[in-house]
């Protein structure tokens, strides 16, 4: 199993770059109806995936004092970029090299693998689905024995 087999190219996939603001981030989302998107620098390099809750919980600041969630401006969308939500990678890239065993043991905890190159730069996804629908399709033969 080839991890090239799986993937989807950069071409065909909805990423964000980190300088985008963040309601360029969510309109982008909302367009491809996603909860999780990729996000890259301007030099192509992947930095994180970020999710409907890593907006949720920028838009929703706790205020320590009151301990009530307050709504931040939609105005205020404008002017925070994607970079301010990057934090820890919860969806680390593998390699075009990596071991079949590693893309299966990322699947098992997400819904797509970015992938990269030996320098770093993002190439594509491999989705979940893509993953299962290879292995499943040898017992779709056996369905009508």
């Amino acid at each position: 199993m080839n991890i090239a087999f799986f993937l989807i190219p950069k071409s065909d996939v909805a990423f964000l770059y980190d300088d985008y603001s963040l309601r360029q981030g969510l309109e982008k989302m909302k367009h491809h109806g996603y909860t999780a998107i990729p996000v890259i620098n301007k030099e192509g390099k992947y930095l994180n995936t970020i999710s409907e809750g890593d907006f949720l919980w920028h838009i929703l600041k706790d205020e320590s004092e009151t301990e009530e969630l307050t709504a931040m401006p939609m105005q205020s969308l404008e002017l925070d970029s994607i970079r301010d939500l990057l934090g820890d990678d919860k969806n680390p890239p593998v390699s075009i090299t990596a071991s079949p065993e590693k893309l299966l043991s990322r699947a098992l905890e997400q819904n797509f693998i970015p992938v990269i190159d030996d320098s770093g730069s993002f190439i594509g996804i491999v989705t979940r689905r893509d993953i299962l629908k290879y292995f499943l399709e040898p017992c779709d033969g056996r369905k009508g024995r």
